[in-house]
């Protein structure tokens, strides 16, 4: 009975030099058979009461896998990738609808910039086109029959021209049928001014509104980050940073689709007054024209010119 107490105490003095020697070296084995051992000692050895094997220390751990265990219950749901596409589908619902609606306000600013683009070099072409004939006109009926049916605003004057001319036939007075198609080339001008600057109102108001509605973006999602930090009581980096980037997206969308639409809208600006500037000279030259028949005819325009 000694015997086999004395046995069981050796042993127990084994395992606990051994865990000690593990938890200094971290590499040698807890249960290592000490040399001075033989097998009889060994084999009760490996019968150790459990009350004896729950007096052996547990290894010791790294202090880093401490802090990884401790790390483990905050449990981080942060995107793989922070890039702009990941960022929009992890978004709240509001900045989704918020960016979308910038987006195609981007596709709105440049499809009236390519649509207007080639409507303005078109008009302006044949604007000039037709200049260059109607100078060489001797009258109103010379010069409607080298522009041909060609729709123009031109045309249009000179039509008028003739228009008024025809209506105010046996009317001595120069002046007043001067100053009637006159009025009728302004509206003609505002008219034409109205049509040419179709869809620049769109990209004043996208210019003007789309940071604002990317800043509304913004404060919306910074407003949910900052909900979520309360909720999950931490203010790690990793926790805040998605929802703040994903906020900051949409101020950058919303400047995106207000810089070109503030460029293309000035670009515009000049253009259209450049051939709003065409317009106010072809309403003098189909002006000159009527005054030429007129003082031609003798005040009265001839009826095949009207014609």
């Amino acid at each position: 009975m000694i015997r086999t107490i004395l046995k069981i105490g050796v042993a127990a003095a084994i395992l606990s030099l051994a865990s000690a020697a593990f938890a200094q070296n971290n590499a040698a084995p807890a249960t290592q058979p000490a040399p001075y051992v033989n097998q009889q000692a060994a084999a009760p050895a490996a019968q150790t009461p459990p009350a004896a094997q729950a007096q052996v220390a547990p290894p010791a751990t790294d202090a880093t896998d401490t802090g990884k265990q401790a790390a483990k219950p905050v449990s981080l749901q942060v995107p793989r990738e922070l890039s702009p596409w990941s960022m929009f589908l992890s978004a709240d619902i509001v900045v989704k609808v918020v960016m979308i609606g910038l987006a195609f306000a981007s596709v709105l600013t440049w499809t009236v910039f390519i649509a207007k683009t080639i409507e303005l070099s078109v008009v302006k072409g044949k604007l000039k086109s037709s200049l260059r004939k109607a100078d060489e006109a001797r009258s109103l009926a010379e010069a409607q029959m080298a522009l041909g049916k060609k729709r123009g605003v031109l045309s249009d004057f000179i039509a008028e021209a003739l228009h008024e001319a025809r209506l105010s036939a046996g009317i001595s007075s120069d002046g007043g049928i001067k100053e009637r198609a006159a009025s009728s080339f302004a509206e003609i001008a505002r008219a034409e001014a109205r049509r040419i600057r179709t869809g620049m109102s769109l990209l004043a108001t996208i210019g003007a509104t789309s940071p604002f509605v990317g800043l509304f973006g913004t404060v919306w999602g910074i407003m949910n980050s900052f909900i979520g930090i309360s909720k999950s009581q931490t203010t790690n980096l990793a926790v805040v940073a998605p929802g703040i980037a994903e906020a900051l997206l949409a101020t950058a969308i919303g400047l995106v689709a207000a810089i070109p639409a503030v460029i293309i809208y000035n670009h515009f600006a000049r253009v259209t007054k450049s051939y709003l500037e065409l317009v106010n000279r072809a309403s003098g030259t189909a002006l000159r024209l009527l005054s030429r028949d007129l003082d031609r005819a003798g005040g009265v325009v001839r009826s095949r010119a009207a014609e």
